[in-house]
């Protein structure tokens, strides 16, 4: 069958290529037990492509082992299980490398030039301190997104276009309006963050540039591990130019002047290291990708299963409207601060969310010959911890690991759920996500103020759980692969309402994870 054709050609490169590399790969008893796979030479890939994230899980249960070894074509990776393993991981963060991951990821996905790429490349990992374009965009990072006034500016504007989409999304009383639930998500939230992020110069406020962003972002995969992406990933590379080109003209026109402290501090980090202006462009398109390509998915999933799950869509609105203010003039004020500090059913709901549909992996490169516990791990193999593992084992989270509980996370809870350090949603350690902070006062602000207005039913007249099987390779959260169609309401006893959405000073931190308990 001509189907058949580019398996057997893919096949036939991957095994040339496998024995190319067969000696540098040989497995080591000292390494941690191999995988098995039902192919030689191809069966890891092959699972990969046909179970996607939940391939890891699949081998998980069949090796029992903390940590183990993958062995693909040209590349050896290692496995890490148990979150125990994975603190230790953790700590030997220059042998177990993430940022020239990132370096080599970054390089690929946004297409810079080769002297970008030897600029990133100095001092990658930040063996000899903290200078160079690694170790200083990190640090400006964590800075603007840290708990305070840089975040709380971003937060503000982020919730005032998201107030203003919902405005405009609320039919007129006695009516309704369908829409597709994803794709009004990812509309409102791509507006709302870039505006936040870029200032009143926006490049995604031309719905080209968005719809250019969101070509790119569909195919990353061509891009980074494809055969030869100049053909078979020519409408999203065309793309990736298309937005590129809008970001050289928001800098030259001086759009990020009047943009947030992170698009600044970003920006100047690129200019003091010596980018030229096209690649700081380039590399803009991939920081689009860290702020856009999660939230929506996140704030997705969290709707659909507030609405879905039986009687939580009530109990989370009961705990909204106590701490929402009326006033004579039927003026209703939400602030998002003062929701995190009093929902704790919404706040346990997502975290759940989050757990039942992550599956992002936090990747090292083994920098040098390295003992893990036991173990020994090869300078230049590649090193994985998929979130999907934790999250689904049952001798961690209970009988109920496969299932959706939103009061898992709940304070009076702590008892029966793992500690902390088993919620990977967000990574750890060092490179743990800087924006999630920023990440999870949209996703609140978004779904506490929908439910807090709007009655929602699907047209299909049940709720149905889209396949996930085309989720992205940057994504952390699953995406759904087609919407939904709803019927929207304002809800019953709220016509004729105002709504004004504040957000107090936000220095309390609300913990997602255990390193945000240091911050406190």
């Amino acid at each position: 069958m001509p189907s058949s054709i580019p398996v057997i050609v893919f096949v036939g490169v991957v095994t040339v290529a496998y024995f190319a590399s067969r000696k540098r790969l040989s497995h080591d008893p000292r390494e941690p037990p191999a995988a098995p796979q039902a192919i030689p030479v191809v069966g890891h890939m092959l699972g990969l492509w046909q179970s996607k994230f939940n391939y890891y899980v699949e081998l998980s249960q069949k090796t029992h082992s903390p940590i183990f070894t993958m062995a693909l074509p040209g590349q050896k990776m290692y496995i890490v299980t148990q979150p125990e393993l994975i603190q230790t991981v953790q700590k030997q963060h220059k042998t177990l490398a993430f940022p020239p991951i990132e370096a080599k990821f970054a390089c690929k996905i946004c297409g810079v030039s080769p002297e970008a790429e030897a600029i990133l490349n100095q001092n990658v990992n930040g063996d000899h301190g903290d200078f160079g374009l690694s170790m200083e965009s990190y640090a400006a990072m964590r800075d603007a997104l840290r708990p305070g006034s840089h975040l709380d500016d971003m937060n503000r504007l982020m919730i005032q276009e998201v107030a203003s989409s919902l405005d405009l999304l609320q039919p007129a009383k006695g009516e309704s309006r369908t829409v597709g639930m994803y794709s009004w998500l990812r509309e409102t939230i791509t507006t709302a963050t870039t505006r936040a992020v870029y200032g009143p110069m926006n490049p995604y406020d031309d719905k080209s540039i968005a719809d250019a962003f969101w070509e790119f972002e569909s195919d990353l995969m061509s891009i980074l591990v494809g055969f030869l992406p100049s053909i078979t990933a020519r409408k999203s590379i065309a793309a990736r130019a298309k937005v590129a080109k809008a970001f050289e003209a928001y800098y030259k026109a001086g759009g990020v002047h009047k943009a947030s402290a992170l698009a600044k501090k970003r920006y100047q980090v690129e200019i003091d290291n010596n980018l030229a202006l096209e690649d700081i462009a380039r590399f803009e398109v991939g920081g689009s990708i860290a702020i856009l390509v999660n939230t929506a998915p996140a704030a997705f999933w969290t709707l659909l299963l507030l609405h879905s799950h039986p009687g939580l869509l009530d109990d989370i609105r009961a705990e909204i409207d106590a701490i929402t203010k009326t006033t004579e003039s039927s003026v209703k004020t939400l602030d998002i601060t003062t929701l995190k500090a009093n929902c704790p059913l919404l706040l346990s709901a997502y975290q759940e969310v989050l757990r039942y549909r992550s599956m992002g992996t936090s990747v090292r490169e083994v920098m040098e010959d390295t003992h893990l516990d036991q173990w020994l791990l090869k300078k230049g193999a590649l090193l994985q911890m998929p979130s999907r593992i934790i999250h689904q084992d049952g001798t961690l989270w209970g009988p109920s690991v496969n299932d959706f509980n939103p009061r898992r996370f709940l304070p009076e809870e702590a008892r029966s759920r793992p500690r902390d350090t088993c919620f990977r949603a967000f990574g750890g350690g060092k490179t743990l996500c800087p924006g999630r902070h920023f990440a999870t006062n949209e996703v609140l602000a978004v779904v506490a103020v929908f439910i807090a207005r709007l009655d929602m039913k699907p047209v299909e007249g049940h709720w149905r759980f889209p396949t996930v099987a085309n989720t992205n390779v940057a994504s952390v959260v699953m995406e759904p692969d087609d919407d939904i169609q709803v019927e929207i309401k304002t809800r019953q006893g709220f016509e004729g309402v105002k709504w004004v959405i504040n957000l107090d000073s936000s220095d309390k931190i609300f913990a997602m994870v255990t390193e945000d308990n240091s911050e406190i």
